[in-house]
């Protein structure tokens, strides 16, 4: 009679027959369905499955896809182009950006979009892997989020044709939460450096962002990886996604995309976000005066814009860790050029570097340290922040973006700082600091400080706007003119350095 140590030797020795690696993405994907979810990973152009959206393209049959991505990539990369091949009827993302396929689709009533707070997306796709079915979260309350006022789907005359439904809300500890159901994914697109045979997975730097937790939740998980090993290569400290979860594995042979190429030894991209003369000079002050928010020991989100500018004008014997959402924490400054790596980008999807002892994860876990108050400090621009320091840095009229990551950032504001950096009048001379914000807001009552061209604000809850500082040449009547929102000037009036 066989032992049970036999049959336990027996029963391991034969997992060695399994073989996930497919011979093409052609056979990975044959009974490929219609209709189906699909989970994509990917943040920008990092750690996107390019060879499965390639396969997919190559299959026009299969249509009416509804899939949950962070973005769309560009114009021409990514899945824009199954969103030009109309295969796509639906996406769940954080955010549009400057992707006018994707901005033009849901515009004109080609696909639906239900835009979704970055860190709500990723903690919908690693609940929904985990049999976890909702969950509470504290991003979005206050907001058309939570009151269902968001646009999902639109005619081709660009007239709202359905709008989100509102969201439950509960309180927890005196705080408001809302319900996000999670999703449930038919497929999920997965972009990995090593996979070997048993479907063991690791990624690379920062091209993990959602491709781990996607990768966990779909009935069938389909890894493209750049390197297919044999088990054993991987070390089992290193594979980031074990190979129970994952059902195909194939060749990837699509090159890799960098959004934004950006480098350390030039000043055209600094230049870019400053602009030139006077409008330059007012930003470079607005960033200086950023920078002396930084404290030793630190741990720093930055915004997309001039709040990415501020570690250049931080103080060398300050030291801070800055995290950037995409799932990085000790990100460095911008390489030199020729040493740019498209698994390494920022928020902004920035080529960036990485400081000594640096570490890299998941968005859902980088979500996760941003709503726990893990952050000590974030930094963002604004369209309008309220006298009670509500913001709204999201969309303009005529300009839908999306949410990105801003809504988890000031979801904790008791424990992390929230600063807004602006020029303090838009560009028709109308005040960006009002008595109530006019546009959808990104938070409530979440803006701690605020910093113009003019001067800093404090926003003192129950009290209202304090001004602190004042800017050089700059008068408090100057200021008055130009602020909606009413205040108090503080008795200990500095300048603004």
């Amino acid at each position: 009679m066989q032992s049970i140590f036999t049959r336990g030797f027996a029963a391991s020795t034969r997992r060695h027959a399994i073989n996930k690696v497919f011979p093409s993405v052609s056979e990975a994907l044959k009974d490929m369905k219609s209709d189906s979810t699909v989970l994509c990973g990917g943040f920008g152009l990092s750690g996107v499955p390019n060879t499965l959206i390639q396969g997919v393209l190559s299959k026009p049959d299969i249509s009416g896809l509804t899939v949950a991505s962070n973005n769309a990539g560009t114009d021409n990369a990514g899945l824009s182009k199954l969103i030009k091949s109309r295969q796509i009827k639906k996406m769940i993302s954080s955010y549009i950006g400057d992707n006018k396929t994707f901005l033009d689709a849901f515009l004109t009533g080609k696909i639906e979009v239900e835009l979704t707070p970055q860190g709500t997306l990723a903690e919908r796709c690693a609940a929904g892997g985990k049999g976890i079915p909702a969950f509470y979260t504290p991003a979005a309350t206050g907001t058309i989020v939570q009151t269902g006022e968001l646009p999902l789907k639109h005619t081709e005359n660009g007239e709202v044709q359905q709008w989100s439904p509102p969201k439950p809300v509960a309180v927890f500890n005196g705080k408001q939460y809302l319900l996000e159901e999670s999703i449930s994914g038919d497929y999920a697109f997965v972009k990995a450096w090593k996979a070997d045979r048993l479907g063991n997975c690791q990624f690379r730097l920062a091209a993990q962002n959602f491709n781990g937790a996607m990768g966990r939740n779909a009935k069938i998980t389909i890894v493209e990886a750049e390197h297919i090993v044999e088990p054993g290569e991987i070390a089992p400290e290193a594979i980031h996604l074990p190979g129970i979860y994952v059902k195909r594995v194939i060749q990837s042979t699509e090159e890799k995309g960098i959004e934004k190429y950006t480098f350390t030894k030039e000043t055209s991209d600094q230049a870019q976000v400053l602009g030139s003369g006077e409008t330059a000079a007012k930003r470079e002050r607005i960033v200086r005066r950023a920078a002396k928010e930084f404290q030793n020991g630190m741990y720093v989100n930055l915004g997309i814009g001039m709040p990415m500018l501020a570690p250049a004008f931080v103080s060398p014997d300050v030291e801070v860790q800055l995290q950037s959402e995409n799932g990085i924490l000790g990100l460095g400054p911008y390489p030199r050029e020729g040493e740019e790596d498209a698994d390494l980008i920022n928020a902004g999807k920035e080529t960036v570097t990485l400081n000594p002892g640096a570490s890299v994860f998941g968005s859902e876990e980088s979500f996760g340290m941003i709503r726990s108050g893990r952050i000590d400090l974030t930094l963002l621009g604004a369209m309008q922040v309220s006298a009670v320091g509500d913001l709204a840095n999201w969309m303009v009229p005529g300009k839908i973006k999306g949410f990105g990551g801003a809504m988890d950032l000031v979801s904790n504001p008791s424990e992390t700082r929230v600063i807004v950096t602006m020029e303090h009048t838009d560009r028709k001379g109308n005040s960006k600091i009002v008595k109530s914000c006019n546009l959808p807001l990104t938070g409530k009552s979440c803006v701690s400080r605020i910093i113009t061209d003019l001067g800093v604000f404090d926003v003192n809850p129950g009290q209202g706007l304090a001004l602190i500082e004042i800017a050089d040449g700059v008068t408090v009547d100057e200021v008055k003119s130009k602020t909606e929102a009413p205040f108090t000037v503080d008795s200990n009036l500095k300048p603004m350095l």
